[in-house]
């Protein structure tokens, strides 16, 4: 059976039974609390824990899942995955746990024509209902009850979770041993996790106490599915991925059964060059942190890979081409966004491809210095410096390293791996989910926003919170995060902050600093009372910080301005990637591969003022999402959208859906100032800019420097300050060379008298003198010395200085005396350690300092009887 057959049968199987088809959500989660979504339930989270009541009792999908933890396992084995389609039926706290096994077993059985006798299931292994429900399917030999580790699911930080029970398919003697899945789960493959949603851990994964309702959230891997219904070897020889499989061959002429490395490799530029594919288009760009970090990591691998199979030209092309071809239909965002993600992959691709040239220069000069000190260990923290910095993978490493006759110190490198993995586990799990604030949230249900018609709105405050703690009151300077019914406040989302202001009730004031998006519908108001005292139940006012909200509008409008302008001059691959849109300001990234030009940049910026002088109207206005795509709306990566969306058109150009506040005609933007454009990452460019009052502040402070300039210039009119500058300029620079002739000749003056002064010891010439200046006057002073004594011979000099808190000395000698095993460090040695310090530097110069500055005189008055020594003894 086709995985598309696969995909289709299960939707259809719930669709048929009541469910609601819900479409997958972005593998950007809209949840601080995870990194990338990693199940089909991270969309439903907020009916799971009761913040929002279900749009529906019933649902299924297939959802795009990415698990980070799987990274370094894919191609080592035959079913581990980072991108797989989780299928999944969910229940909010309509059936149970028998609905849901008895749906299960005729989906697997019947739908999917699987052998019942081939079928095993694990429960929890206090689950006594779940066995008791499973012994009507299959007998109990095959029943297997299991700890926490295997049968209690959660997302791995604070949220939703239960027990669960797993169902198995066993694959035949020739895949392992026999036993059940605790003996041998490659041969008992998992193809699906039924979990009974009751529970709600905390930060530590422990049961905190029990959800509003019992709910069903299931897991059925499509490729692992497919792996039993295709009766094929591994994931990667199902029609999901071996097509992919079939193009890395193709690039490398290498061939899939070979050998385990090469094999190994073949699967990792397959599953790799599909998830990166998957990962951009769902808006994720290369960094160094976060889920930038994870994409950036494994382009890197593919392209590692890809070398070790040979490959020496681009590979991500190919691979994202058929990656589309195979899951446009399933997914039309790979469709829609294809030049996008080719364009950030090819760009990654080039940019690691001149890093891995620069790592293996490194990496020779690491070889050179382990065989120079005679080592036969090439260390670890070198091996995952190149891991962590130049994403080469420990296997290149160990390879090349072995051609060098060294040894990898793998333990060193594992360890260091581990304390990595560890930061990007706590990193990934974000901060504790703070309960009193999701109690409030589950009570309030949801807040109505009614702020882009009213500044202002009668509310009642629905609760307080104070250090993740509900409180009924809060009393003046405690910090409080509070919910209302309904609000005028903007949460910050879609690049825009948030908006401050206060709320007033009878008994105290609070001062709003920022407003977030809460669990849930609920938004979150965060400040600090002013004064007096606030109750949780109180009648309140809620009014915003209107100059704020106008200045945020006009860079909202702004930005969209922008936005249309920058696609307009550039071309349609100029998407908007991530904005900041606060009072009076701007931040605009985007996608494209090259700088723009000083020309180009005041293109931008003339075009965008002349579009925002038409005084065009900006309307906005709700209307379904399908509608809004057929007018040509704009969707922004990462961003995620409800059945119903907002819709901003500015004039007859510009149509984006947002969420955000504007202005009513562009006019009211009045002046847009480009501060400055650059890179921000592979292929992503930032502008930013300035908009209205704050864009015209800056001109007259820009205005008043040029003015001041022109003033100390002498320039009667400002456009004549920069050739002034100019001139001044050149006629500094002729001072400069005057006063460098000057001093050379005082220098030289200098130095003929010093070398006049010079005192013989066993008949080589010796310089010993304490001068004013720093130490740059001192060493350029001793160099001259020595070169003057270099064509006569062996000949030294000790230069020294100091000041109120340290004493400093210079060392210089001639490479002849250098020839009879006088160093210059070592004739400073005794000098150095009588003022307080030690002497370095290279045979020919040397430096020493110390905090003795009173000693210098006895430093330099040694130094005769050292050279004398070092003389004798040479």
């Amino acid at each position: 059976m086709e995985g598309s057959r696969i995909r289709r049968r299960f939707l259809d199987f719930f669709a048929e039974r009541e469910h609601q088809v819900v479409p997958s959500s972005s593998l950007i989660p809209n949840d601080p609390s995870l990194l990338l979504t990693t199940a089909g339930m991270v969309q439903f989270k907020p009916f799971f824990l009761g913040e929002q009541p279900p749009s529906y009792p019933r649902a299924t999908s297939c959802q795009k899942a990415f698990r980070t933890t799987d990274i370094d396992l894919v191609g080592e084995t035959d079913r581990h995955l980072t991108l797989f389609e989780m299928l999944g039926n969910f229940s909010f706290g309509d059936y149970f746990k028998e609905e849901a096994v008895a749906f299960a077993w005729q989906l697997v059985t019947e739908g999917f024509g699987v052998e019942p006798d081939r079928l095993w299931a694990t429960v929890f292994e206090s689950d006594d209902e779940a066995e008791a429900i499973w012994k009507e399917h299959l007998p109990p030999d095959r029943i297997v009850r299991r700890g926490k580790k295997d049968n209690f699911w959660s997302m791995g930080v604070a949220g939703p979770c239960g027990p669960c029970s797993e169902i198995y398919v066993d694959r035949g003697p020739e895949h392992g041993a026999e036993g059940g899945p605790e003996v041998d789960e490659d041969r008992y493959l998992e193809i699906w996790n039924l979990v009974f949603m009751q529970n709600e851990c905390d930060a530590a994964i422990e049961v905190a106490g029990d959800l509003p309702t019992k709910n069903i959230d299931t897991g059925m891997g499509l490729e692992r599915m497919a792996l039993v219904l295709q009766g094929v070897g591994s994931a990667f020889e199902t029609d999901l991925l071996r097509p992919l499989l079939d193009e890395a061959e193709r690039l490398s002429g290498r061939r899939y059964g070979e050998d385990g490395e090469t094999d190994r490799s073949l699967r990792i530029v397959a599953e790799h060059g599909r998830a990166t594919a998957f990962l951009i288009a769902d808006g994720v760009v290369p960094s160094n942190e976060g889920r930038g970090y994870v994409l950036r990591r494994m382009l890197r691998r593919v392209v590692s890979h890809a070398r070790r199979l040979g490959v020496h030209e681009d590979v991500t092309p190919a691979l994202v081409e058929r990656t589309v071809e195979l899951f446009g239909e399933a997914y039309p965002d790979l469709v829609e966004r294809k030049a996008f993600v080719l364009q950030v992959a090819t760009s990654e691709e080039e940019h690691f491809g001149r890093t891995l040239r620069q790592g293996l220069t490194l990496f020779e000069e690491e070889v050179e210095r382990a065989k120079g000190a005679g080592s036969s260990t090439f260390p670890g923290e070198a091996a995952f410096l190149y891991h962590d910095t130049y994403g080469f993978p420990i296997e290149l490493t160990q390879e090349l390293a072995r051609e060098a006759g060294l040894q990898v110190d793998t333990e060193r490198f594992e360890l260091l791996m581990g304390e990595q993995r560890t930061r990007a586990r706590e990193a990934a799990k974000g901060g504790p989910e703070e309960r009193g604030l999701g109690e409030a949230a589950r009570e309030a249900g949801s807040t109505e926003f009614v702020g882009y018609a009213h500044p202002r709105a009668e509310a009642r405050l629905v609760a307080v919170v104070t250090g993740g703690e509900r409180r009924e009151t809060a009393t003046e300077g405690e910090r409080v995060e509070v919910l209302l019914d309904r609000t005028p406040f903007y949460a910050e989302g879609g690049g825009q902050v948030g908006d401050a202001g206060v709320i007033k009730t009878g008994s105290g004031e609070i001062r709003i600093e920022d407003t977030v998006a809460g669990p849930g519908a609920t938004i979150v108001h965060r400040g600090v009372v002013a004064s007096g005292e606030v109750r949780a139940g109180q009648e309140a006012e809620a009014e915003i910080d209107g100059a704020r909200r106008e200045a945020t509008a006009r860079s909202h409008t702004g930005t969209h301005v922008l936005h249309w302008t920058v696609r307009d001059l550039l071309g349609d691959h100029a998407r908007q990637a991530g904005s900041l849109v606060a009072p009076g300001r701007l931040r605009f990234d985007f996608t494209h591969f090259e700088g723009l030009s000083r020309d180009l940049l005041e293109e931008v910026e003339g075009r965008a003022n002349v579009r925002l002088a038409e005084d065009a109207p900006v309307r906005a206005y709700e209307t379904t999402l399908d509608f809004a795509k057929s007018q040509g709306a704009i969707a922004l990566f990462g961003e995620k959208y409800g059945d119903m969306v907002r819709v901003v058109e500015v004039g007859d150009y510009s149509i984006e859906l947002c969420g955000g506040t504007h202005v009513g005609r562009t006019g009211q933007v009045a002046l847009f100032l480009v501060q400055s454009e650059g890179s921000i990452g592979s292929g992503l460019r930032r502008i930013e800019a300035l908009v209205g009052p704050d864009a015209l502040e800056h001109v007259n402070r820009e205005r008043r420097l040029l003015e001041e300039v022109a003033e100390i210039l002498g320039a009667g009119d400002p456009r004549q300050a920069p050739d002034r500058a100019r001139r001044a300029m050149a006629h500094l620079k002729e001072l400069e060379n005057e006063l460098g002739s000057l001093r050379a000749k005082e220098r030289g003056e200098q130095g003929g008298e010093l070398l006049a002064s010079a005192t013989a010891v066993a008949g080589v010439p010796l310089v010993v003198a304490e001068l004013g200046g720093d130490a740059g006057a001192l060493r350029e002073m001793a160099l001259q010395l020595r070169g003057r004594l270099e064509p006569d011979g062996p000949g030294a000099v000790v230069l020294g200085t100091r000041d109120e808190k340290k004493a400093t000395l210079v060392a210089a000698v001639t490479k002849g005396l250098i020839e009879r095993g006088v160093t210059a460090p070592r004739l400073l040695e005794e000098a150095a350690a009588t003022v307080g310090g030690g002497a370095g530097g290279k045979d020919h110069l040397a430096f020493a300092g110390g905090g003795k500055p009173d000693a210098l005189a006895a430093a330099l008055s040694g130094v005769p009887g050292r050279l004398e020594v070092l003389l004798r003894d040479a």
